[in-house]
């Protein structure tokens, strides 16, 4: 049975109105982003690219973590750094909400990840600003993860996924794993045509409370019924014991190619995936303090 406490304080959230998901904002600073560059891991542009999602954190009364290390990729030594803010809820148990913000080392074409780095990191942002406004029964983070991008032109092996397997093996050692509860992992979700498929690695309770939040706002052709199997950052979480969905679009012609701009993705897509998270929320909330 949910505690008395816990009820209380979702009670309280659907009472007051919560604050609503602007995509213009994200849009901007998805803008912002682009504008940079190409951002891969270990980069002068990805140093740039923290400091603007810094000040723009900083900016909403919330204080960053920053958690970096150096790691040996298959080419080289790289300089990486998790970014994250917690927003206190009535509970220290944690829902982590992240997205990876580097971009796709190339050396062929120009690549600036519109889609592919930049979607996720603009929509934290925008979330950040919502949820410090919202009564939240569990504690969240917002988790940038560096690193998520393979080094070399193919993904394999160990040689992706630096960031998200960093942040859990330092979660285990400080045992700050026993308060995750569970991890929504937002990335590739700026596609103008959305179009994204259930992934069956992704934690079923999970996949099937989004799913069916889509629905209800009639989001079913942006949320379809499809399935397929994705690996990302949500892997080295489920290792681990961790409820973990990954929201994605890999059905995006621009996927790592130089058509990956702003001409390629849109405003209405980071809208309709804030509506649909903010939407489940409730009901996740509402498991995880059963």
């Amino acid at each position: 049975m949910m505690s008395a406490f816990f009820a209380a304080a979702l009670a309280l959230q659907a009472a007051v109105p919560q604050p609503k998901f602007d995509s213009g904002r994200a849009w901007e600073h998805l803008r912002q982003l682009v504008a940079i560059g190409p951002r891969p891991s270990g980069s002068s542009a990805i140093e740039q690219t923290r400091k603007y999602i810094k000040e723009k954190l900083a900016a909403e009364g919330l204080v960053v973590v920053e958690q970096a290390w150096d790691d040996r990729t298959p080419i080289d030594t790289v300089h990486m750094v998790n970014l994250s803010v917690t927003i206190p809820g009535v509970h220290k148990d944690r829902i982590v909400i992240a997205g990876h913000y580097d971009t796709k080392l190339t050396r062929e074409f120009r690549f600036v990840g519109a889609s592919d780095g930049g979607s996720s990191a603009a929509f934290l942002l925008e979330l950040a600003r919502v949820l410090k406004g919202r009564k939240n029964p569990l504690t969240i983070e917002l988790l940038f993860l560096d690193g998520e991008e393979a080094r070399l032109p193919d993904w394999h092996g160990t040689d992706n996924t630096y960031g998200s397997r960093h942040y859990v093996d330092l979660a285990k050692r400080d045992a700050s794993l026993t308060t995750l509860k569970a991890l929504v992992l937002i990335d590739m979700i700026g596609d103008r045509d959305l179009n994204m498929r259930r992934d069956t690695n992704s934690t079923p309770w999970l996949s099937e409370l989004i799913w069916r939040e889509a629905a209800r706002q009639g989001r079913d052709d942006d949320f379809i019924a499809e399935s397929t199997k994705i690996e990302d950052d949500h892997l080295p979480f489920l290792a681990a014991g961790v409820p973990a969905v990954d929201i994605i679009d890999l059905d995006y012609e621009a996927w790592h190619t130089a058509e990956d701009t702003l001409d390629a993705v849109s405003a209405r897509s980071l809208q309709a995936v804030g509506d649909v998270v903010l939407g489940a929320l409730p009901k996740i909330e509402s498991r995880l303090t059963r």
